[in-house]
């Protein structure tokens, strides 16, 4: 996550298509404040994807590199 406009893109794929909720992709960010940490391991990390989840993120990630 580089740049606002693509934290943008990944938090809008997180919602529509893993179906996450804004309060458990609100969490990561926070997180991510202290942690400093990418969303995706936070949001894994703290049990609100697996590790298939995790997969399909890290393949849109390479896709929109």
């Amino acid at each position: 996550m580089v740049d606002r406009n693509s934290d943008k893109k990944l938090l809008q794929f997180l919602h529509n298509e893993l179906e996450l909720s804004q309060a458990d992709i609100a969490v990561a960010l926070r997180h991510r404040e202290f942690d400093k940490g990418p969303i995706p391991m936070l949001l894994w990390q703290y049990g609100f994807i697996d590790l298939e989840q995790l997969d399909k993120i890290f393949d849109w990630l390479a896709e929109h590199a």
